[in-house]
């Protein structure tokens, strides 16, 4: 029988929050990929509408199951990202030197995307049942370091590196929120400081060429450092309300790289200046305050886990994207939240949100 209650617990406010991000994603969008132009509607524009479609289905179909079957189902879920990220290693589409897409007709899939909430969903399974007062013990998460081993694993061959590292800050994230014994966290962060330096070898040319370029853009101009040399320029030109909607001469005139995706911020940033940035991070902070609160009211152990995996999920990919745009941080390929252009993307953000919303619809459940 159908509760009546999941109809009277229905979250609101992180639908309204949802609808007004994607909505800024989507106006956005539209004058980064029409770039001053003048003529029909860009078929990019075309298909993140339908992706923001097929991610808000995704969003209510996730409601009609209660959370905890994703408990049951999560080892099931995990194996196939895991699949589809193999069939990325053969069958992958090779953009610009990474083998990162599977083609589905006229669109195209980035596994790794949907291996972050896979990801979230397993860790929280695992660690719902080993959760103690004490903390977790080293033994506790030789699992974890499993689980996400081999996904970080096939995401770096790709190669990935940022969404890889993103996968690595939610485990560890997600470890901490659980918590562990004192010599387990101490021994850790001495052994992840000491792995540091030994990272840089392991690095690609390409992705030491754009740590050299964070920590001096000028080495490079027209070539490295363009990217974050051109996003700066359009942030500063922008000033306190912007040139206006679809005025961004940057913009307009291509010089910004990949401003429909990943440097999108860049045109928000020129065109609505700082005001337009500031309403968009409100409306990023309300939403991450309501995940964190849906984790801190869930009275389920597993959903807890759950939806703070999620919200920090979304906090990590604003924070990296923020950061990358603004030149605070290494270039390393991180979508902004329902705001770059992507399907995948906005699937994954989207059935996140989906799984907030559910645990809070039933908040009213006494475990």
């Amino acid at each position: 029988m159908f509760d009546r209650r999941l109809v009277e617990c229905f979250d609101w406010g992180l639908l309204i929050l949802t609808l007004l991000v994607s909505a800024v994603g989507l106006i956005v969008l539209y004058s980064a990929v029409t770039a001053g132009g003048v003529g029909e509607t860009h078929v990019l524009f075309k298909k993140q509408v339908v992706w923001m479609g097929a991610g808000f289905a995704i969003m209510f179909a996730s409601l009609l199951v209660h959370y905890k079957y994703l408990d049951k189902a999560s080892v099931a879920i995990y194996c196939v990202c895991v699949l589809l990220l193999v069939m990325v290693l053969f069958f992958g589409k090779n953009v610009g030197g990474s083998r990162r897409w599977l083609a589905l007709g006229p669109f195209t899939m980035q596994p790794s995307e949907l291996m972050k909430v896979s990801l979230i969903i397993m860790i929280s399974s695992v660690y719902s049942g080993i959760v103690t007062e004490q903390g977790l013990g080293f033994r506790d998460l030789v699992k974890p370091l499993f689980v996400l081993s081999l996904p970080f694993l096939l995401i770096v061959k790709q190669p990935d590196l940022g969404t890889a590292l993103l996968l690595l800050f939610l485990v560890a994230c997600l470890t901490l929120f659980v918590r562990v014994q004192k010599r387990v966290f101490l021994t850790c962060a001495l052994l992840g400081a000491a792995a540091v330096p030994l990272v840089w070898f392991v690095l690609k040319d390409y992705q030491k060429a754009r740590i050299l370029t964070f920590l001096n853009p000028d080495r490079d101009p027209l070539g490295a450092g363009y990217h974050i040399i051109q996003s700066k320029i359009a942030i500063g030109s922008g000033m306190i309300f912007g040139k206006g909607f679809l005025h961004g001469t940057q913009n307009a005139l291509a010089f910004l790289p990949e401003q429909h995706t990943d440097f999108i911020l860049s045109v928000l940033a020129e065109e609505w200046g700082l005001a337009g940035c500031l309403f968009l991070l409100f409306l990023y902070f309300f939403l991450l305050l309501w995940g964190l609160n849906i984790s801190y009211s869930c009275r389920n152990t597993f959903g807890s886990i759950l939806a703070f995996g999620v919200t920090i999920m979304i906090f990590w990919q604003i924070f990296i994207n923020v950061g990358m745009v603004m030149g605070l941080m290494p270039v390393v390929g991180v979508p902004l939240p329902l705001i770059s252009y992507g399907g995948s993307s906005v699937i994954t953000n989207m059935a996140g949100i989906g799984i907030l919303m559910n645990i809070s619809m039933r908040r009213f459940a006494s475990t």
